[in-house]
């Protein structure tokens, strides 16, 4: 291989052609031009480089999670990231998944992250469950590749045997460290005589794979969202690429799998950056075109520091059972970090591919608010399609045993009445039992309901009650809005009332509450409730009937004198 040997022509500077049937390079504008350099004493300058790209050349991406847990929202963001760079360059969206973690992995979480995904609408075009020409796509079911390269590195040189213990590699960490080196592996095999090694073979000595890097050096890259990034080759020291028991490491596989699957743009958390210089070697050892690199910013609480469970819910999986839709997720997780250059802050996911850029990233950390997204959840669920609203709301107030019904006019009117209170799809059952309550003994004893008290409460509350003995009321609410309307014009004329002195203490006498959404369209909510087959039993409801009936029962000038109302069961009671 032209490249096998470092420092036979160190002037040298080596073009590594593809290897694949098809190009796996991006069109050749300013944004991709991309060149690994590895540097070396006395200027002389040792590089890989891309060829040329032409625009027929076709952008892959990738997103590899390791199913060992649920989709936390970073890795739904990287993914978010990969798909929108995919599909806004008319590339393919690769779904790989690295369970090399045996003991760790789990087929149960790897459905899980498939399900979040999915419901994400972040669909792949190769891997688990579609197939494609570059499979398999589970890191288990490649062992035979990766043997089959690492062999290649043993044959080049570039790969030795070591038959260190793990007794010898502490003793070499404790000496790095009296010495105040860093923790790298000494070398004791890299020059190692065949004789030498056929003997430990014949022993039967347990060997790792160790990769044979570069004493001096460095390697420099130029990151789409960092810009130039450069490593030492000396904080490295010869890494291990295949373990004693035959398992490959996981810098070596993702390599393998990135070239052999012409995985084009490598978008990942900034966490895997230090992994990069292990993987450029590895690219250029085997001869491999360097994919470009983007390392994305982590998500931050808060408070700054990294986000984990200790700050709450953390993994798509939770959002989606706590009733977040979603295109609020994909909105709010393209947000974390990116942004189209406008205050624009609603997206589609349409939308989302069409002003998706990687220039556009930015590579400092994003807090992660969840009273934001919480906001931007009520946003995009009361842009729904009424229909598509009114089935969402409906099902869960079903499902949760507050209706015996998800769907008719009543539930559309409810909807429609109490959707301002909702931001997440589980505040509909707490708008809907506020609603059916009637909290008129608290509200009373509180300040503002004792000034209405002291405001001759108990002469409108009289006045009520006649209009409901005698039909009034009643006939009104049957007749809608209109009757309703119609009604309480005659009403607050006879008590010569109108305005906020009218509506705000016939609001308390008949919700039970100070404060609350149109208190016509409430009334004819709770009267229709009522009169039809709609609320649960297990709901607790008060109906018109039992309202009134508490209002008959209060002793009015025991109330003026500090003493509390009877509440509605004391009434039962009685």
């Amino acid at each position: 291989m032209a490249n096998s040997m470092i420092g036979a022509t160190p002037w040298m500077r080596v073009r590594v052609i593809p290897q694949f049937s098809s190009p796996i390079l991006p069109s050749s504008s300013s944004l991709y031009n991309h060149r690994v350099s590895f540097f070396y004493p006395a200027r002389r300058l040792f590089s890989v480089s891309a060829t040329a790209a032409t625009d027929k050349q076709q952008v892959r991406v990738r997103f590899a999670p390791s199913p060992t847990g649920n989709l936390h929202v970073g890795g739904a963001r990287t993914a978010l990231f990969n798909y929108l760079f995919a599909r806004s360059t008319g590339g393919k969206f690769v779904l790989r998944i690295e369970d090399t973690d045996l003991e760790r992995s789990t087929k149960e979480s790897e459905e899980a992250v498939l399900r979040d995904l999915s419901w994400l609408g972040l669909d792949w075009d190769e891997g688990p469950g579609v197939g494609g020409d570059h499979g398999p796509y589970r890191q288990s079911e490649r062992n035979s590749l990766y043997k089959q390269h690492a062999e290649k590195l043993i044959e080049s040189g570039h790969v030795y045997r070591c038959f260190c213990s793990n007794e010898e590699l502490e003793q070499m960490k404790e000496i790095a460290k009296l010495k105040q080196l860093p923790p790298v592996y000494t070398g004791k095999w890299a020059n190692a005589t065949d004789e030498e090694v056929q003997e430990e073979l014949a022993k039967g000595t347990p060997y790792t794979y160790r990769f044979r890097v570069p004493k001096e050096g460095r390697l420099t890259i130029n990151d789409l969202i960092r810009g130039e990034v450069s490593w030492n080759h000396n904080t490295l020291g010869d890494f291990v690429i295949m373990r004693s028991n035959g398992q490959p490491v996981y810098n070596f596989c993702v390599t393998v799998d990135d070239a052999t699957m012409a995985i084009s743009h490598v978008i990942r958390a900034e966490e895997h950056l230090p992994n990069t210089l292990r993987q450029a070697l590895i690219y250029k050892a085997l001869g491999f075109p360097m994919p470009h690199f983007a390392h994305v910013s982590l998500i931050l609480a808060p408070d700054r520091s990294k986000l984990s469970k200790r700050h709450g819910a953390t993994s798509v999986g939770q959002y989606r059972e706590m009733g977040y839709l979603p295109q609020a997720m994909v909105n709010y997780l393209a947000l974390l970090g990116w942004g189209d250059g406008t205050e624009n802050e609603f997206f589609t996911l349409e939308q989302l591919v069409e002003k998706f850029s990687i220039g556009r990233v930015n590579k400092s950390g994003a807090v992660f608010d969840s009273t934001k997204l919480r906001w931007m959840n009520g946003q995009h669920l009361r842009a729904l399609p009424s229909e598509q609203l009114n089935k969402l709301v409906g099902e869960r107030w079903k499902s949760t045993g507050i209706l015996i019904q998800s769907e008719g006019p009543f539930i559309e009117e409810a909807v429609q009445l109490l959707k301002d209170g909702i931001e997440v799809v589980t505040d509909s059952e707490k708008v809907i039992s506020n609603l059916l309550s009637y909290p008129l003994h608290a509200t009373l004893s509180s300040p503002e309901g004792k000034a209405m008290v002291e405001n001759k409460l108990s002469e409108l509350s009289s006045a009520l009650l006649a209009a409901y003995d005698n039909g009034e009321l009643s006939n009104a609410l049957e007749e809608g809005h209109s009757g309703w309307q119609k009604w309480v014009k005659s009403f607050g004329k006879s008590l010569k009332l109108k305005g906020k002195s009218l509506f705000m203490p016939l609001r308390v006498l008949l919700t039970g509450k100070l404060h609350g959404p149109d208190m016509g369209s409430s009334i004819i909510l709770l009267h229709q409730a009522g009169t039809r087959d709609i609320v649960s039993s297990q709901a607790a409801f008060v109906t018109l009937d039992e309202r009134f009936a508490v209002l008959r029962e209060i002793d009015w000038e025991a109330l003026s004198k500090d003493q509390p109302p009877l509440e509605p069961a004391a009434i039962a009671a009685n």
